[in-house]
């Protein structure tokens, strides 16, 4: 693992070694000058619970700050980004692990003034990629490093692909609702974090989506985030919450996101919350993109 720590190492600072006269074709992502790329993952233990929906709308609050925003569609079996934003790219992730397109050539831009990458449909494992993939992938993920912001929307639950980019994340959140089984599978994925890393350098973070208020929502906090203190001696920050709001059912059929459809519907604001106190909180060692894949890869390995 080290070996390859060390290669990663070696490509990240080639790449920041490089003239800035490069013919290389120019990302439509203008530089951010020595400023960390901030990652964030949104994760949860079970599906159904808002994740992608939570991943999207965040990123259109992103941009509204003046940030220049890539979400990135890391679900390998399932991928649907693209889908709530109904649009239907020609190529995913799989066609850069293959090497048949760049990360330039299948990101897109959207009219809601963010980027997306779409993910890979049927390509089950990170860990299975050969050698050349995982070097071709790397170069290719570092050509994303002027985002200001990049949401990596995982798969649900707890398979060692949502593990890999909790791992490589600068803060992981965490998705749940008020349902029992929902607070438990969100639990499960806790326990596995604590159980997984001794280190978390990551800023873990949790939002309860489709409470019925604030009160409600901060009792499911509250007895996660005590639980998790006591038994897994793990801290959980509480980001926020977002309403159960009508609106949110009629933009998934619409397949828009629902700060698009109304941008001051109860969702829509709780969303606006929860980006402005990620923006608040401290960013914990952030090593950027670079460390990012460093901490990717040297897990998959």
């Amino acid at each position: 693992m080290e070996d390859q720590a060390e290669k990663l190492r070696e490509i990240v600072n080639r790449k920041k070694d490089s003239p800035s006269g490069s013919p290389e074709k120019p990302s439509r992502i203008v530089s951010r000058d020595s400023k960390k790329t901030r990652i964030i993952t949104v994760t949860s233990g079970k599906g159904g619970v808002g994740k992608t929906n939570l991943s999207v709308n965040m990123a259109l609050a992103y941009a509204r700050l003046g940030k220049k925003v890539v979400v990135m569609d890391a679900d390998l079996g399932l991928a649907n980004v693209n889908v709530m934003l109904n649009m239907v790219p020609k190529y995913n992730l799989y066609h850069v692990i293959k090497k048949q397109k760049t990360i330039r050539e299948i990101l897109v831009d959207t009219d809601y003034g963010i980027s997306i990458v779409a993910g890979a449909s049927g390509f089950s494992q990170i860990a299975n990629m050969a050698e050349n993939e995982r070097q071709n992938f790397i170069n290719e993920l570092d050509t994303l490093s002027n985002a200001d912001i990049i949401i990596i929307d995982t798969s649900a639950g707890v398979s060692s692909n949502v593990l890999d980019f909790i791992a490589a994340a600068d803060d992981a959140v965490i998705i749940t609702t008020p349902e029992p089984t929902a607070i438990t599978d969100a639990y499960g994925i806790i326990k596995i974090i604590a159980t997984e890393y001794d280190d978390l350098n990551m800023g873990l973070k949790l939002v309860v989506n489709r409470a019925k208020g604030a009160v409600d929502a901060k009792k499911v906090a509250d007895r996660m985030i005590t639980i998790a203190g006591q038994f897994l001696n793990l801290k959980v920050d509480y980001l926020g919450f977002i309403y159960d709001d009508v609106v949110v059912s009629h933009a998934v059929l619409r397949q828009k996101p629902f700060m698009v459809i109304d941008p001051r519907c109860k969702a829509s604001l709780c969303v606006q919350h929860i980006v402005e106190r990620l923006e608040k909180s401290e960013l914990r060692k952030s090593e950027g993109l670079g460390g990012m894949m460093r901490k990717l890869f040297g897990r998959s390995k």
